[in-house]
């Protein structure tokens, strides 16, 4: 399987690395960056073939993967428009909805849309997809081949739920490290230095997101077996429950997905 890269910016390294990793042949591999110091960290740290602008060998292709931000797509896509025989398309920019890229390619409809997350930046991601009608079951397999070597992935029915899938996963990690400075940050009114407070914190999110994964019991029974009746972890869950802190997250998720939704209405306007 030959793959061109439309961009070489941090999600298309953690792709690429991955990619590598899992057998794939440097020669397979080609990106497009306008940058050309980029194009130079890219190929020495990969050995690939990097171009400044789409040439033919670019499209010399089985799958061709957007990897640039959504603002960027219109122009990205432009060269291409009407040159494609075939290929699957994979785009990782949020919002931009597969009708527009087919209707930029001049009507292209092999094209998945993915949203991965940073966490695939150290192979621990999760990859929401949604697969155009026309896409095959080999184009799905190629599709989740090349998402999967950054973390999991989760197809998806309906591309509505894009947005949904970004709002959680896509920009969850935000959560999280906000999460994490904050209880780092009342670590240090607890009167612990920075480094202890740091360290607590991080330790503390990665061992129960760990103690999650590796559980086939639901987080809400893990939750309550943490939570002894009178004891500190009830006052501090009264406490946040008193500032309707589950009430704030799901309105903070609720707002990414309408920005999503509005991303890909302004994003689609010629």
């Amino acid at each position: 399987m030959r793959i061109t890269f439309i961009g070489g910016g941090n999600m298309a390294n953690a792709l690429i690395g991955g990619l590598l990793k899992q057998g794939f042949a440097a020669k397979d591999i080609c990106v497009v960056e306008p940058l050309p110091d980029n194009r130079e960290r890219l190929a020495g740290a990969f050995g690939i073939a990097c171009l400044s602008a789409p040439e033919a060998s670019a499209l010399s292709c089985d799958v061709l993967v957007l990897a640039v931000k959504p603002q960027q797509m219109r122009e990205a896509l432009a060269p291409f428009a009407g040159r494609l025989s075939g290929q699957l398309v994979i785009s990782i920019a949020a919002g931009v909805r597969l009708g527009d890229i087919s209707r930029r390619l001049g009507g292209h409809q092999r094209l998945v849309r993915s949203m991965p997350n940073t966490p695939a930046l150290i192979g621990a991601g999760i990859t929401g997809l949604y697969a155009d009608p026309a896409v095959d079951a080999q184009g799905r397999s190629q599709a989740e081949r090349v998402l999967a070597a950054v973390g999991k992935t989760l197809w998806i029915a309906d591309e509505a739920q894009m947005d949904a899938v970004t709002a959680v996963s896509g920009s969850g990690p935000a959560y999280v490290f906000f999460f994490i400075e904050s209880l780092r940050d009342a670590a240090r009114a607890l009167g612990f230095p920075e480094d202890q407070a740091r360290l607590l914190a991080i330790e503390t999110v990665v061992g129960a997101a760990a103690l999650a994964a590796n559980s086939n019991e639901d987080v809400t029974l893990l939750r309550q077996r943490v939570t002894s009746k009178g004891g500190t972890t009830e006052a501090a869950l009264n406490s946040l429950d008193a500032d309707d802190f589950r009430a704030a997250i799901l309105r903070a998720v609720q707002a990414a997905n309408a920005r999503g939704r509005e991303m890909g209405e302004l994003l689609g306007k010629d």
